[in-house]
Protein backbone atom coordinates (compact mmCIF):
# COMPACT_ATOMS: atom_id res chain seq x y z
CA UNK A 1 0.00 0.00 0.00
CA UNK A 2 2.62 2.31 0.95
CA UNK A 3 4.41 2.14 -2.53
CA UNK A 4 1.55 2.50 -4.67
CA UNK A 5 0.94 5.57 -2.36
CA UNK A 6 4.18 6.65 -3.09
CA UNK A 7 4.38 5.83 -6.80
CA UNK A 8 1.06 7.86 -7.12
CA UNK A 9 2.61 10.67 -4.70
CA UNK A 10 5.69 10.22 -7.62
CA UNK A 11 3.30 10.67 -10.60
CA UNK A 12 1.75 13.65 -8.80
CA UNK A 13 5.33 15.37 -8.50
CA UNK A 14 6.65 15.09 -12.29
CA UNK A 15 3.50 17.68 -12.84
CA UNK A 16 5.52 20.49 -11.10
CA UNK A 17 7.31 20.42 -14.88
CA UNK A 18 4.18 22.35 -15.07
CA UNK A 19 3.80 24.26 -12.16
CA UNK A 20 4.31 28.01 -14.44
CA UNK A 21 1.26 27.36 -15.46
CA UNK A 22 -0.35 28.42 -11.62
CA UNK A 23 1.35 32.23 -11.65
CA UNK A 24 0.67 32.82 -15.52
CA UNK A 25 -2.88 31.80 -14.82
CA UNK A 26 -3.00 34.49 -11.72
CA UNK A 27 -1.05 37.49 -13.92
CA UNK A 28 -3.12 36.76 -17.13
CA UNK A 29 -6.51 36.85 -15.15
CA UNK A 30 -5.42 39.79 -12.81
CA UNK A 31 -3.51 41.90 -15.59
CA UNK A 32 -7.12 43.17 -17.38
CA UNK A 33 -8.61 43.76 -14.00
CA UNK A 34 -6.59 46.60 -13.09
CA UNK A 35 -6.10 47.73 -16.27
CA UNK A 36 -9.69 48.38 -16.70
CA UNK A 37 -9.69 49.66 -13.30
CA UNK A 38 -7.23 52.14 -14.14
CA UNK A 39 -7.31 53.19 -17.46
CA UNK A 40 -11.36 53.90 -16.38
CA UNK A 41 -9.85 56.33 -13.48
CA UNK A 42 -7.24 57.84 -15.69
CA UNK A 43 -9.99 58.74 -18.52
CA UNK A 44 -11.92 60.84 -15.46
CA UNK A 45 -9.69 61.93 -13.17
CA UNK A 46 -11.30 65.19 -12.14
CA UNK A 47 -14.29 63.33 -11.08
CA UNK A 48 -12.08 60.60 -9.91
CA UNK A 49 -10.32 62.72 -8.26
CA UNK A 50 -13.71 64.40 -6.14
CA UNK A 51 -14.52 60.67 -5.58
CA UNK A 52 -11.43 60.03 -3.57
CA UNK A 53 -11.70 63.27 -1.79
CA UNK A 54 -15.57 64.08 -0.79
CA UNK A 55 -16.44 62.72 2.32
CA UNK A 56 -20.57 62.67 1.90
CA UNK A 57 -21.05 60.76 -1.24
CA UNK A 58 -17.13 59.81 -2.00
CA UNK A 59 -14.33 57.91 0.20
CA UNK A 60 -13.10 61.28 2.12
CA UNK A 61 -9.71 60.08 2.24
CA UNK A 62 -7.26 62.66 2.75
CA UNK A 63 -4.95 63.88 -0.08
CA UNK A 64 -7.09 63.03 -2.40
CA UNK A 65 -5.40 64.05 -6.11
CA UNK A 66 -2.37 62.24 -4.79
CA UNK A 67 -4.21 59.35 -3.65
CA UNK A 68 -6.59 59.11 -6.99
CA UNK A 69 -3.04 59.24 -8.78
CA UNK A 70 -1.34 56.99 -7.07
CA UNK A 71 -4.31 54.10 -7.26
CA UNK A 72 -4.24 54.83 -10.96
CA UNK A 73 -0.86 54.16 -11.51
CA UNK A 74 -0.24 51.49 -9.20
CA UNK A 75 -3.08 49.84 -11.36
CA UNK A 76 -2.15 50.45 -14.94
CA UNK A 77 1.74 49.63 -14.27
CA UNK A 78 0.59 46.86 -12.20
CA UNK A 79 -1.11 45.92 -15.11
CA UNK A 80 1.48 45.78 -17.62
CA UNK A 81 3.82 44.47 -14.79
CA UNK A 82 1.60 41.70 -14.22
CA UNK A 83 1.18 40.84 -17.99
CA UNK A 84 4.63 40.31 -18.84
CA UNK A 85 6.01 39.32 -15.33
CA UNK A 86 8.06 41.74 -14.59
CA UNK A 87 8.73 43.06 -10.89
CA UNK A 88 5.68 40.75 -10.07
CA UNK A 89 6.91 40.11 -6.64
CA UNK A 90 7.34 44.29 -6.05
CA UNK A 91 4.28 45.49 -8.08
CA UNK A 92 2.30 42.41 -6.04
CA UNK A 93 2.93 45.02 -2.50
CA UNK A 94 1.45 48.37 -3.81
CA UNK A 95 -1.31 46.53 -5.34
CA UNK A 96 -2.03 44.41 -2.28
CA UNK A 97 -1.92 48.05 -0.49
CA UNK A 98 -4.88 49.02 -3.45
CA UNK A 99 -6.92 46.45 -2.49
CA UNK A 100 -7.05 46.70 0.99
CA UNK A 101 -7.72 50.33 0.73
CA UNK A 102 -10.76 49.22 -1.22
CA UNK A 103 -11.82 47.14 1.19
CA UNK A 104 -12.13 48.74 3.85
CA UNK A 105 -13.10 52.31 2.41
CA UNK A 106 -15.60 50.69 -0.64
CA UNK A 107 -16.61 47.93 0.29
CA UNK A 108 -16.71 46.60 3.68
CA UNK A 109 -19.78 48.38 4.85
CA UNK A 110 -22.01 45.85 2.30
CA UNK A 111 -20.23 42.66 3.64
CA UNK A 112 -19.15 40.01 1.87
CA UNK A 113 -21.16 39.24 -1.12
CA UNK A 114 -20.57 41.04 -4.67
CA UNK A 115 -23.75 40.03 -6.42
CA UNK A 116 -26.62 40.21 -3.72
CA UNK A 117 -28.34 36.61 -2.67
CA UNK A 118 -31.32 36.68 -0.56
CA UNK A 119 -30.65 33.22 1.65
CA UNK A 120 -26.91 31.21 2.31
CA UNK A 121 -24.18 31.90 4.50
CA UNK A 122 -23.24 35.64 3.51
CA UNK A 123 -26.54 37.28 2.96
CA UNK A 124 -27.69 40.32 5.17
CA UNK A 125 -30.47 42.04 5.83
CA UNK A 126 -29.22 44.65 2.61
CA UNK A 127 -29.08 41.49 0.07
CA UNK A 128 -32.37 40.41 1.21
CA UNK A 129 -34.07 43.62 0.61
CA UNK A 130 -32.34 43.94 -2.67
CA UNK A 131 -33.50 40.38 -3.80
CA UNK A 132 -37.06 41.25 -2.88
CA UNK A 133 -37.01 44.69 -5.21
CA UNK A 134 -35.37 42.31 -7.77
CA UNK A 135 -38.44 40.17 -7.86
CA UNK A 136 -40.66 42.96 -8.12
CA UNK A 137 -38.33 43.95 -10.72
CA UNK A 138 -38.93 41.43 -13.15
CA UNK A 139 -42.39 41.22 -11.89
CA UNK A 140 -42.74 44.83 -13.78
CA UNK A 141 -40.73 43.94 -16.18
CA UNK A 142 -42.29 40.45 -17.21
CA UNK A 143 -45.63 42.52 -17.12
CA UNK A 144 -44.75 45.75 -19.51
CA UNK A 145 -42.36 44.19 -21.77
CA UNK A 146 -40.31 42.36 -23.77
CA UNK A 147 -38.52 39.93 -20.47
CA UNK A 148 -37.16 37.17 -21.92
CA UNK A 149 -35.56 39.90 -24.45
CA UNK A 150 -34.08 41.26 -21.63
CA UNK A 151 -32.74 38.07 -20.34
CA UNK A 152 -31.64 36.53 -23.24
CA UNK A 153 -27.92 37.31 -22.59
CA UNK A 154 -28.36 36.98 -18.44
CA UNK A 155 -30.07 37.16 -15.38
CA UNK A 156 -30.87 40.36 -13.69
CA UNK A 157 -28.58 40.83 -10.52
CA UNK A 158 -28.32 43.77 -8.06
CA UNK A 159 -24.93 45.09 -7.58
CA UNK A 160 -24.58 44.15 -3.86
CA UNK A 161 -20.55 45.65 -3.66
CA UNK A 162 -19.24 43.50 -1.02
CA UNK A 163 -15.46 42.61 -0.23
CA UNK A 164 -16.07 39.45 -2.17
CA UNK A 165 -13.67 40.30 -5.42
CA UNK A 166 -11.38 42.82 -4.11
CA UNK A 167 -10.70 40.22 -1.39
CA UNK A 168 -10.38 37.26 -4.17
CA UNK A 169 -7.72 39.57 -5.76
CA UNK A 170 -6.01 40.41 -2.91
CA UNK A 171 -5.58 36.68 -2.40
CA UNK A 172 -4.18 36.17 -5.54
CA UNK A 173 -1.65 38.80 -5.47
CA UNK A 174 -0.40 37.66 -2.10
CA UNK A 175 0.03 34.22 -3.69
CA UNK A 176 1.84 35.61 -6.37
CA UNK A 177 4.05 37.84 -3.78
CA UNK A 178 5.34 35.02 -2.63
CA UNK A 179 6.06 32.47 -5.59
CA UNK A 180 6.47 35.62 -8.33
CA UNK A 181 5.83 35.51 -11.99
CA UNK A 182 6.52 31.96 -12.88
CA UNK A 183 9.10 30.53 -15.26
CA UNK A 184 9.92 30.61 -18.92
CA UNK A 185 6.57 33.80 -19.77
CA UNK A 186 7.90 36.31 -17.65
CA UNK A 187 10.74 38.45 -17.86
CA UNK A 188 11.49 38.25 -13.97
CA UNK A 189 12.23 34.45 -15.13
CA UNK A 190 14.82 35.64 -17.49
CA UNK A 191 16.30 38.06 -15.50
CA UNK A 192 17.15 35.73 -12.38
CA UNK A 193 18.32 33.41 -14.67
CA UNK A 194 21.06 35.48 -16.34
CA UNK A 195 22.07 37.99 -13.84
CA UNK A 196 21.56 36.41 -10.25
CA UNK A 197 24.03 34.70 -8.60
CA UNK A 198 23.74 32.71 -5.29
CA UNK A 199 25.24 34.09 -2.17
CA UNK A 200 24.09 38.20 -3.44
CA UNK A 201 22.23 39.45 -0.43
Amino acid sequence: MVGILNCMQGLLDRTRVFDFLGPLALRIYLAPIFWMAGTKKLGSMESTIEWFGNPDWGLGLPFPAVMAYLATLTEIFGAVFLLFGFAVRWISVPLMFTMVIAIVTVHWQHGWLAIAEGTGLFATERTQGAIERLDRAKEILQEQSNYSWITENGSLVILNNGIEFATTYLIMLLALFFIGAGKYFSIDYWIARKWRRDGIC
